[in-house]
C-alpha cells in the first residue's frame, strides 16, 4: 500500500508540490525505506590545514536542515567510511531552542543563525515582537561583500528566507519574494518560480529583476555556465525535487554561486542549505536521509575546494535541528549499508555539531547555543 511519502515523491517529481509546499511534514515512508541497502562510494579528497589570514575574507556558511550527529554517521557509513567532513578538525555543538518552544522549528532556527537573535517558531528574521533584525547577509551587502543563497528547497522556504526576508509567518511566501527585491544580493538558486511569477497581486518579480540587472536562468545547465554578475536561478516552480529528480543540482549550484561572489575583491557571504535531510527525516526515510546527506557532503566538497585554495576563506557546516530522532540499528561500512529507525516524525531538541574550516575556525569548538554560531562568524568576517 502506498503511503503519503509516495504521493510526496509523485508530486516533487512533476514539479506539482508548489500546491503542497509543506507536506513532507506530514509524509510516512513504508518500512523498506528504512534500510539504505549500500552503493558506489565517492572519493574524498584530505584538504591542507593551513591558511593565509588569522580571519576570513569570505564565509561560506552550509546548513544541514535536520542533520544531526546520526545522519552525518548514515553518510559516513554509506561512503564506506569517509565524508568531506573528516577534513573539519573543528567541531563543536549547538543548542537549538527558540525563543518560545524547547523544540525549534526551521524559521526560527534559521533565524538564530542568520541573526544571532533567538525568536518564536514561524518568524523570518523578526524577533519577539515581530520587529525586523538585521541578517549576516545583510550587513555583509552594508560592508560591500557580495552575498548568496542556494537550497534545494524553494528559495522562500524557510532557512534561506531567514536570511534575507523579515516577516511574521513562514508561510508568507509571496511576502517572502519580494523582499528579495529590497536587498542586492548578487545570487540566489533554489526552487520556488512560481512564489516570484504566479502571484496574488500579479506582480512578476522575475521581470522585476530582470530591470535591476539579474540574468535570470531555470536549467541547471544554464545556471553553470554564469561566471560573473548578478544571477537569480530558480529551477522549478515549487522544490527542487528529489536526489533523483534535481540530480547534482545543489553541488553545481554551489559551486556557480562561489564562482560568481568570488570576483568581489572585498569578500562574500555565501549560505548553502541541504534541505531535504529533514524531509527524509519528517518521512523516516533512511533511504532519503541517506541520498541527501552524501548530496549535501559533496557540497561541502566544493566548499573545501575553494577555501583550500583560496587560503582566506571559513567554511561552518551546521544543522538548525535534527529531525526524526534518528537511530541508526545497523550498518555495513563495506556495503554501504545503513539501517536506522524513528521515534517521531518532527524535530528534536538534541545538540547538532558544528564543523569550521579555515581562518577562525578554532572559535567553532565546545558546546554553543545556535546564536554564538552566527556571532562568531560575524565577529570574524565583518569586525576587522
Amino acid at each position: 500500500m502506498l503511503k503519503r511519502l509516495s504521493l510526496l515523491v509523485f508530486l516533487l517529481a512533476f514539479g506539482l508540490n508548489i500546491f503542497a509546499q509543506d507536506a513532507y511534514m506530514d509524509a510516512e515512508a513504508e518500512d523498506v525505506e528504512k534500510t539504505y541497502v549500500g552503493g558506489e562510494k565517492y572519493e574524498v579528497k584530505t584538504y591542507p590545514q593551513t591558511f593565509k589570514a588569522k580571519k576570513p575574507k569570505n564565509v561560506i556558511f552550509l546548513i544541514g536542515d535536520g542533520m544531526g550527529v546520526a545522519q552525518v554517521f548514515s553518510g559516513i557509513t554509506a561512503n564506506h567510511g569517509r565524508l568531506f567532513l573528516d577534513n573539519f578538525k573543528h567541531i563543536g555543538f549547538s543548542q537549538t531552542q527558540s525563543a518560545s518552544d524547547f523544540i525549534t522549528d526551521s524559521a526560527a532556527g534559521g533565524t538564530a543563525l542568520s541573526t544571532g537573535v533567538r525568536t518564536y517558531n514561524g518568524a523570518i528574521g523578526v524577533d519577539t515582537e515581530k520587529k525586523p533584525i538585521k541578517t549576516i547577509l545583510e550587513k555583509a551587502e552594508e560592508k560591500g561583500l557580495a552575498t548568496g543563497l542556494v537550497s534545494t528547497s524553494t528559495i522562500t522556504h524557510a532557512t534561506p528566507a531567514s536570511f534575507i526576508a523579515h516577516q511574521p509567518n513562514r508561510n508568507m511566501y509571496e511576502e517572502i519574494a519580494d523582499d528579495f527585491l529590497k536587498t542586492d544580493i548578487d545570487v540566489f538558486i533554489g526552487g520556488g518560480k512560481a512564489h516570484f511569477t504566479q502571484r496574488k497581486d500579479g506582480r512578476n518579480l522575475v521581470e522585476e529583476l530582470k530591470q535591476k540587472g539579474y540574468q535570470f536562468e531555470e536549467d541547471i545547465e544554464n545556471i553553470k555556465k554564469v561566471k560573473e554578475g548578478k544571477l537569480v536561478g530558480l529551477t522549478e516552480e515549487g522544490d527542487a525535487g528529489r536526489l533523483e529528480h534535481r540530480k547534482d543540482m545543489l553541488p553545481v549550484s554551489t559551486e556557480t554561486a562561489i564562482n560568481i561572489l568570488s570576483n568581489n575583491k572585498k569578500g562574500f557571504f555565501l549560505m548553502v542549505e541541504g534541505s531535504q535531510i529533514d524531509w527524509g527525516g519528517h518521512a523516516g526515510s533512511t533511504i532519503y536521509i541517506v541520498e541527501d546527506m552524501l548530496d549535501f557532503d559533496k557540497v561541502v566538497g566544493k566548499a573545501l575546494d575553494f577555501a583550500s585554495k583560496n587560503g582566506e576563506t571559513l567554511v561552518v557546516v551546521t544543522a538548525d535541528h535534527e529531525t526524526g530522532g534518528m537511530a541508526i540499528t545497523g550498518g555495513d561500512f563495506e556495503t554501504g549499508m545503513v539501517k536506522a529507525d524513528y521515534p517521531l516524525g518532527g524535530h528534536t531538541a538534541v545538540m547538532v555539531p558544528v564543523f569550521a574550516y579555515g581562518p577562525g575556525a578554532e572559535e567553532f569548538g565546545g558546546i554553543m547555543k545556535n546564536t554564538d554560531v552566527n556571532k562568531k562568524m560575524e565577529k570574524l568576517l565583518l569586525n576587522k
